[in-house]
């Protein structure tokens, strides 16, 4: 049984009165609203009331729409998804240290000497808001 988090309706209006989601039409409101995403998930994540979580659900959603339509994957290879996402948000591999876990690993998997474990997928499908089937 899914239980549902009770929100307080004023709190989470003001929210959307301060973030104004919409779906984006374009790169640029694409970009500001990742901008959005960072900036709730730089929060502790057991800090954010439960308006913030439902307006970070939103936003993610919104996000995964326009990427599904606007960039699809499709059936790549999980390195080669993962270079790409990589590219448009202009990330080195430095950026994904803490994603994997160490550099050793970080390096492994970029190089195609290590393939993504289930755990590091559901990480990077987190971080660059897709599903983790891309990277498995």
């Amino acid at each position: 049984m899914i239980t549902a988090t009770r929100i307080d309706e004023k709190k989470y209006g003001r929210l959307l009165a301060k973030s104004a989601p919409r779906v984006p039409g374009n790169d640029l409101e694409y970009e500001a609203l990742l901008s959005q995403i960072e900036e709730l998930m730089t929060l502790d994540e057991n800090k954010l009331s439960a308006e913030q979580t439902t307006l970070l659900e939103l936003l993610s959603v919104l996000a995964e729409q326009y990427e599904e339509k606007n960039h699809p994957i499709g059936n790549a290879e999980p390195i080669n998804v993962l270079h790409d996402l990589m590219a448009q948000r202009s990330l080195t591999q430095k950026d994904l240290w803490g994603l994997f876990g160490s550099k050793g690993i970080t390096s492994e998997v970029l190089s195609g000497k290590r393939s993504i474990s289930k755990s590091n997928a559901k990480r990077l499908a987190q971080f660059f808001h897709v599903s983790e089937a891309v990277f498995i």
